[in-house]
């Protein structure tokens, strides 16, 4: 189930990297990279787990099941909050610093009619 909903995600975001193109700002080719390499280690590991178990591996019981969906989607988490740190990091589009320096402005703003006020009494 890992390996499924990774395996979806990546072909999802491969779709949005090519029609946006490579170029975009929101870097959604490092979400690709996180879901194609997600994807291959739950590859790799069902190998493993099919070689060990046999057929028995593609007889799951149901809370197997759902362990594993819910660590396919942890996976996917984890990557889209690496994903939005790596956006936020490097702003491309400047959101970032517009809004950090919208705030040390307004503070500035505010010491200085503080002091204004502080003048005049």
């Amino acid at each position: 189930m890992a390996l499924l909903l990774c395996v979806f995600a990546a072909v999802i975001s491969t779709a949005l990297w090519y029609a946006h193109g490579e170029n975009s700002t929101m870097k959604i080719g490092i979400l690709c990279w996180l879901f194609w390499g997600a994807s291959i280690m739950w590859f790799v590991d069902a190998v493993f787990e099919y070689i060990q178990f046999g057929a028995s591996y593609f007889k799951p019981s149901g809370a197997e099941m759902l362990n594993d969906a819910f660590l396919g989607l942890s996976v996917i988490a984890l990557a889209l909050v690496i994903w939005i740190a790596a956006v936020l990091i490097t702003d491309p589009s400047g959101a970032v610093k517009r809004a950090l320096f919208r705030q040390n402005d307004s503070e500035n703003s505010r010491t200085e009619k503080e002091k204004k006020t502080e003048n005049l009494k």
